[in-house]
């Protein structure tokens, strides 16, 4: 009756804890930690009850236990008899993926064999929780097939953070195929947003690029940005046997290869913003034929750097191209050559590629 009252208590403590005993096995954990914790576990072995994304079951006995952070607090407690202070970062499952976590705890001794951990810093690992659904969320946001319109395409988009500011759409209106890739200003969480504003205010009922761009612009402007806020777009709607192409700040060319070369294209159009009143936006169409492949980047390609500063450019993504048969070479061969050429990423890789 006594044990039941105190862990009535506990469990109503707003600070996230848990009870664990000189076996480094958990009897008990409060409501708080399993909201931060959502495992289902209040018992059992650390790993199993935080959530740990190595074998839980073999919690404390693998190779990668020796350095587990979360151990070493309670081990470190239990040999020292006195209050400790740790630092913990893991690797914590999620209902679909992992995600990497940090966090302090408190840990000390509270009679009987039994140690009492309570996180601090709690909110650092909702944070944590919710970067995972916004990345899971954004996602979600990315084409969703291989074929539009019946033409095949492919794409690549990595983020070089959890959560990305480009934005790559491929959609199907009657029988043409439409393309656009977005890059938004910032990264991070406020760039995410920016994304889902894009993906969400888009019109893609619009026949036209440039008049689907300019809407866009209006309703982007309807939110009041601050000037440090900015989107660059290039659009392109694929007819029978045409290409209908906008651009708003985009100063990555789209690039057409064809039987006789690979030819850039742009066009100057400024980006949606606030910095001008009542900009214009414009299209042009250009033939294609069958065989060839249809490019659209952001600049997180050709801006990409090596090791002594040199950028991939715009001819990298020319030479890529020149070697590729089709839209999937193209992607295949431009993630193996951004790897090689510059190893980490310093900005959002996303680039699309059209069989015509």
């Amino acid at each position: 009756m006594i044990e039941k009252f105190y862990r009535r208590i506990i469990d109503g403590v707003p600070s996230p804890l848990c009870v664990v005993d000189k076996n480094l096995k958990t009897v008990f954990a409060n409501a708080a930690f399993c909201n931060l914790f959502p495992t289902g576990h209040k018992k059992g072995s650390i790993g199993k009850v935080f959530g740990c994304a190595e074998n839980h079951k073999r919690c404390g006995q693998l190779d990668a236990c020796r350095d587990c952070s979360l151990l070493s607090a309670f081990e470190n407690c239990f040999f020292a008899r006195k209050e400790l202070d740790k630092r913990v970062y893991m690797r914590v499952k999620t209902e679909d993926s992992t995600r990497e976590v940090a966090f302090s705890i408190k840990v000390k001794p509270i009679g009987d064999g039994l140690y009492l951990g309570v996180i601090d810093n709690a909110l650092e690992v909702e944070i944590s929780r919710e970067l995972e659904t916004a990345k899971d969320i954004q996602q979600r946001l990315l084409p969703a097939g291989k074929w539009a319109a019946g033409k095949r395409y492919s794409f690549t988009y990595i983020p070089c953070r959890d959560i990305g500011g480009d934005l790559p759409d491929v959609y199907t209106v009657g029988n043409s195929a439409f393309g656009v890739i977005a890059d938004v200003s910032g990264k991070g969480i406020s760039a995410g947003m920016l994304t889902a504003f894009v993906k969400a205010a888009y019109d893609k009922t619009l026949y036209s690029p440039a008049q689907a761009i300019s809407n866009l612009s209006t309703k982007f402007n309807e939110l009041n940005p601050d000037e440090r806020s900015y989107i660059t777009v290039a659009a392109v709607r694929i007819d029978k046997d045409s290409v209908t192409y906008s651009m708003a700040g985009h100063n990555v060319p789209i690039l057409l290869k064809t039987g006789s070369g690979i030819t850039r294209i742009m066009l100057n159009s400024p980006p949606v913003s606030n910095w001008f009143d009542n900009p214009a936006y414009f299209e042009d169409t250009i033939p294609y034929e069958k065989g060839d492949i249809l490019v659209l980047l952001t600049d997180g390609v050709t801006e990409s750097r090596n090791s002594k500063g040199e950028m991939f450019g715009v001819e990298g993504a020319i030479k890529t191209l020149s070697v590729s048969k089709t839209g999937e070479d193209f992607i295949k061969n431009l993630e193996n050559n951004l790897k090689s050429f510059c190893g980490n990423l310093n900005d959002d890789i996303t680039a699309i590629a059209f069989d015509l």
